[in-house]
């Protein structure tokens, strides 16, 4: 992610190497498997060394504490879904507004329930980090990958792409968080989704007054369907 660290967050070095590439995987992975295994109370440096197969001393050249470590975590993990999220918008490029607004939904829906366990785990240990910065960095990778497909729609309209594709984004990640926060089950969760599109696909077909900026004189309005 382009994001600055907080200083005591910062890891001590990065990778540089292949070797040090995997070990810091297998600290980072390790660092899932405790998380899920004891919670985020119990998670220190010492027991993730353990089950990473190396050294506390190898730990402390890149993690100098158990915060460091779980920011590095989350980190990655929003860097694996902005990289999902800009692959889906730029495959829909030149679609319907309606296929694009599915596209997004799913592609980052089955990121998040991919791994489930994991992502209520990180939800969990966000409430440990100072990660403005990192959530910053995430949502502007997701606001420029959303208008850049947005302004391609194929059948558009004059309206307010930024504030479109800002209240989209808020209520696809609100919804997605809320499901997880709530531990519904596969049912439950499958119900929603198709809400969720129906949701944004009936917005996007509001007549233009509902979405477009007063009058009509802002000068960012493009088109969009």
């Amino acid at each position: 992610m382009d994001a600055t660290p907080p200083p005591h967050l910062s890891p001590r070095k990065r990778p540089r190497q292949a070797r040090a590439s995997v070990t810091v995987d297998a600290i980072l992975e390790a660092t899932i498997q405790v998380l899920l295994a004891e919670g985020i109370h119990r998670l220190t440096t010492t027991r993730v060394a353990r089950r990473a197969g190396v050294s506390v001393g190898t730990m402390y050249q890149y993690f100098p504490h158990k915060q460091a470590l779980i920011y590095a975590l989350n980190e990655r993990y929003l860097a694996v879904l902005a990289e999902r999220m800009e692959a889906a918008c730029k495959l829909h490029h030149g679609a319907t507004a309606a296929q694009m607004v599915e596209a997004v939904v799913n592609a980052y829906w089955d990121a998040k329930t991919e791994r489930s366990d994991v992502t209520r785990a990180l939800y969990r240990s966000a409430v440990e980090l100072d990660n403005e910065a990192l959530i910053k960095a995430f949502a502007r990778r997701m606001d420029a990958a959303m208008l850049g497909m947005l302004a391609t729609a194929s059948n558009g309209r004059n309206v307010d792409v930024q504030r479109v594709s800002a209240t989209l984004l808020a209520v696809i990640f609100g919804t997605v968080r809320n499901v997880f926060e709530q531990n519904l089950d596969e049912a439950a969760q499958a119900g929603i989704r198709g809400q969720l599109i129906l949701m944004c696909t009936a917005y996007l077909g509001a007549p233009a007054s509902l979405a477009a900026t007063r009058g009509g004189r802002d000068s960012r309005a493009r088109k969009l369907a």
